[in-house]
């Protein structure tokens, strides 16, 4: 029996973008047919983008996203064609498009659809109910859409029972640290559960907080891997399955496969036939994306983060507050390796508390990453500040409000540089900070995209270690590594003077903000009562920060405003 040959097509594509959709689609069907694949599949709505939130409430975007729909097809020709596209029929659907000779043959309604953390797919579209199976020149293929795959009594069961000995599971996952293992595994105990191949095609690149990690794969139906995708890149995974041993091994195992699950829903099937390729193909060598550590998945996630926001929102450069800190040097080191050197600016802005260590770490830095550097002292509009405020303040005892007035100062400047040469700001604050308010509204939280919005502090030295050990020499200054860290707003100040210890700081945060446990439970684990209960009332009394934050690269299970949302206006307090 000839080999089934299936192509996934990985693409990074952008939400509202239906031409440039269109287009690289089409290309891929093009790569595929000359490869001589069977069938090429496309990420769940792949054709909008995802998420397309409240795009799919105009009318008009719908109907042009079936016109873009019609292109693809007539590209559909001596192949099959499976891709993600948004389907009116009494409602909306995120829907699979079935494409064979240059027409749409059919649509797959998504069943399960996602309501928690990022997702909010009720909030737009109708489950479906009908299963489909089509028949390729032989091979029965059945369909999903990315959490028909995650439910454990899903989709995949009846189409396997009525004969599917492949499953095309188009979908738009996204990175969060450990899901590229979790995926894994679910993938490897469906495809056994049910014995059959699964073709699982994902997503790739960055969209708003989201990013896309790829990793496309196929699954044998005794668990094998029989090939993997990139991760954070775009890629074309080709494939030859002989279906033949996933028939023979059936018969071995059939009584058990029915027994544990008797079919109940009926399946339509879809004839897809084409005149198949006979000659002698060109072998194709399975893919297997390289493996890699956790710190490198975030790395390159955040890196991926960047260059598609910045590319896809139409900018070319970006600007950078550069204080000498740990936070500033790594967003720039990720800025560097996201978009080049001569992209990243940065911009020191020292006053009459900024230390010679600082500005030392500065000009290291800037000389390491190439970087082009502009210093602009905040001192004088710092004093003409205070002299315009000093009748307003008199018999007042300097505090935060002169500490905050420092940083307010920089993000205008940043803000200024932005509006005059069409640079976007990249504000470096972390998630350790965020979440306890430990940052200036209107100051250092001044910016278009937070990179490190979701990376807790002890992450951010170990991503900086990380850099470093993958450079030829240190990219960051080992001196901004090991220094205490300290905003320089006043004389001798440390994070540490109105903060716990980061290593302590970050558990308990994990622990509350993702963990959701209550304080007395954080207690048990072995923090000190009066520590805890700084830690959730400064999380909790700060959420109208987080409300005006920028945008920020989502790494975690929990990040702060897309995943968690609580109400800004809350007396609720844990006693």
């Amino acid at each position: 029996m000839t080999p089934f040959r299936i192509a996934q097509a990985q693409i990074n594509c952008t939400v509202g973008d239906l031409t440039g959709n269109t287009e690289k689609i089409c290309q891929s069907i093009q790569q595929a047919r000359s490869l001589n694949a069977d069938i090429v599949s496309f990420p769940e709505l792949a054709i909008t983008g995802y998420p397309p939130e409240d795009l799919v409430l105009k009318p008009q975007f719908i109907a042009d996203n079936i016109d873009a729909l019609q292109v693809i097809a007539a590209e559909a020709k001596g192949i099959v064609v499976i891709v993600g596209f948004v389907d009116k029929v009494n409602g909306l659907y995120n829907a699979a498009a079935i494409l064979s000779q240059g027409k749409v043959r059919g649509a797959y309604h998504k069943h399960h659809l996602p309501n928690y953390g990022v997702f909010d797919e009720k909030r737009y579209f109708r489950s479906g109910r009908d299963l489909h199976i089509i028949e390729v020149n032989g091979v029965s293929v059945g369909l999903s859409i990315c959490e028909d795959m995650w439910t454990q009594r899903g989709p995949t069961r009846v189409q396997t029972l009525a004969g599917a000995t492949v499953i095309i599971s188009i979908n738009a996952s996204p990175y969060q640290i450990g899901k590229l293992d979790e995926r894994e595994r679910m993938l490897r105990t469906r495809a056994t559960r049910n014995q059959v191949i699964i073709a699982f095609n994902n997503m790739v690149g960055g969209q708003d907080e989201l990013v896309f990690d790829g990793c496309s794969m196929v699954i044998d139906h005794e668990g094998r891997l029989l090939a993997k995708g990139k991760a954070f890149e775009e890629d074309l995974v080709v494939v030859d399955l002989d279906i033949q041993k996933v028939e023979e091994f059936r018969k071995q195992k059939q009584s058990r496969l029915h027994k544990s699950s008797p079919r109940t829903q009926s399946v339509t099937r879809i004839l897809c036939s084409f005149e198949p390729y006979v000659g002698k193909r060109i072998k194709v060598l399975p893919k297997f994306g390289p493996t890699l550590t956790i710190l490198d998945e975030i790395y390159q996630a955040l890196c991926l983060g960047i260059y598609d926001y910045v590319h896809k929102n139409g900018f070319s450069k970006v600007a950078i507050g550069l204080s000498g800190g740990i936070d500033s040097a790594l967003t720039a080191a990720l800025a560097v390796d996201a978009l080049g050197s001569r992209q990243v600016l940065g911009v020191f802005m020292p006053s009459r508390y900024t230390s010679c260590e600082s500005r030392f770490d500065v000009e290291s830095l800037v000389h390491n990453l190439n970087i082009n550097l502009r210093t602009i002292s905040i001192e004088e509009a710092y004093t003409a500040v205070l002299n315009m405020l000093s009748e307003e303040f008199q018999g007042t005892t300097p505090g935060t409000t002169e500490e905050n007035l420092q940083a307010r100062i920089r993000g205008d400047v940043l803000m200024a540089l932005s509006n005059k040469f069409g640079w976007l700001v990249l504000s470096t604050g972390n998630k350790s900070e965020m979440s306890v308010g430990y940052v200036t509204l209107y100051g250092d939280m001044a910016g278009g995209l937070s990179v490190l919005k979701d990376v807790p502090k002890t992450m951010v030295y170990n991503l900086a270690r990380f850099r470093n050990e993958i450079a030829s020499n240190a990219m960051i200054p080992e001196h901004t590594i090991h220094r205490d860290p300290t905003a320089e707003l006043r004389d001798d100040q440390k994070d540490q003077d109105v903060l716990p210890p980061y290593a302590i700081l970050d558990q308990i945060l994990e622990a509350y903000v993702e963990g959701n446990h209550a304080m007395s439970e954080i207690v048990s684990m072995g923090f000190d009562a009066s520590t805890v209960g700084q830690v959730g009332r400064m999380v909790d009394e700060c959420e109208y920060k987080r409300r005006q934050a920028p945008v920020g690269i989502k790494i975690t299970s929990c990040a702060l405003g897309r995943d968690r949302r609580m109400p800004v206006t809350n007396r609720y307090q844990e006693t």
